[in-house]
């Protein structure tokens, strides 16, 4: 008896030491995340960090959703018109739901030697009814503009595309009325071959606090427990794409990073617009500040402008244009 409980006991201790080696595998990212106290801001980081704050007031300002139709086309149309200031042609994919015609907008550069190639980079523009979403998700979108300026003027080999995506936020989420599933699957009926997509969520909320990040259950011992970083996630099948993406960043970034390529059946994972992509089987990816894991404004009206640290999303925005730039070039 006591050599078949030694058996057992040994075959779970192989099986627990197998699952640990299979989760470092998947949450250990390449190369080393940010440490240290960041160096000041250089003088393009303090015109980005002015632009990021412009543009998540102007967005923030209100609520934008289906109940505030006004505010929400509005919403559209100041990313639309920063899209031409840019210099970029734009295009609505415009569906109706509950009788308003919601819409998707797009901002393409055309690849030089590979533009059946797609790139995308994408972020909700609705905020969840009754909150004004200045991290969830007017940071995304001040991002997503961040990133279309810095690279209109650019030839990548790749086509890249910006989109802002509508109704991301319930009682839509995860529905056929979702802007990114809309989008996603027209891209499965053209056929295009998406080969990267990456969901800006909620990036814009830091805290340097022990114990101010928290984590589904059964991940948070894998993770730091200050909610300083930014996080790259991603589900099982697109585990190349996160270790590559946040590779890059971590050459390049001046705020620390995590990364993991997770079930997407543990909470937080699917829980934005990559989800979409991934129902229609391309590979995508979440950059995000974890939302609710941190941010005690997550979904309530404390969700403003003023609560934002606009320095470190500056500082992420920086690292994104390498990641941006290595995906359109490969």
């Amino acid at each position: 008896m006591r050599n078949v409980l030694t058996t057992l006991l040994s075959l779970v201790a192989i099986i627990a030491l197998a699952a640990a080696l299979a989760a470092t595998a998947l949450t250990r990212m390449p190369g080393r995340t940010f440490r240290g106290a960041p160096p000041p801001l250089t003088p393009a980081e303090l015109s980005l960090r002015d632009a990021l704050h412009r543009d998540v007031a102007r967005l923030a300002a209100t609520e934008r959703n289906v109940v505030l139709t006004p505010e929400y086309d509005g919403a559209a149309k100041y990313i639309e018109q920063s899209f031409i200031a840019a210099g970029y042609r734009v295009a609505r994919q415009e569906y109706e739901v509950e009788g308003y015609r919601c819409a998707n907008i797009e901002a393409e550069l055309r690849g030089a030697t590979k533009p059946d190639e797609i790139v995308i980079i994408g972020a909700h523009y609705d905020s969840v009814d009754g909150v004004r979403g200045a991290d969830d998700n007017a940071s995304g979108v001040a991002a997503l503009l961040a990133l279309a300026r810095t690279f209109a003027h650019e030839r990548p080999a790749r086509t890249l595309r910006f989109v802002a995506f509508a109704n991301e936020e319930p009682p839509y989420f995860q529905t056929e009325s979702m802007g990114s599933l809309v989008y996603a699957k027209r891209s499965r009926e053209r056929n295009e071959n998406v080969v990267a997509m990456i969901s800006l969520e909620s990036i814009g909320y830091f805290r340097d606090e022990e114990g101010s990040q928290q984590y589904p259950s059964g991940v948070g011992a894998l993770y730091p427990s200050r909610g300083n970083f930014v996080a790259f996630v991603s589900n099982l099948g697109s585990r190349a794409l996160v270790r590559g993406a946040c590779s890059v960043f971590r050459k390049h970034a001046t705020v620390p990073s995590e990364g993991g390529a997770l079930p997407d059946a543990l909470p937080g994972v699917g829980w934005s617009d990559q989800w979409a992509f991934w129902q229609h089987g391309y590979k995508a990816i979440m950059l995000t500040d974890t939302a609710l894991f941190r941010n005690p404004n997550y979904h309530t009206p404390r969700d403003t402008p003023e609560a934002l640290d606009y320095e470190r999303l500056a500082r992420v925005v920086t690292g994104m244009v390498s990641v941006v730039r290595d995906l359109c070039e490969k």
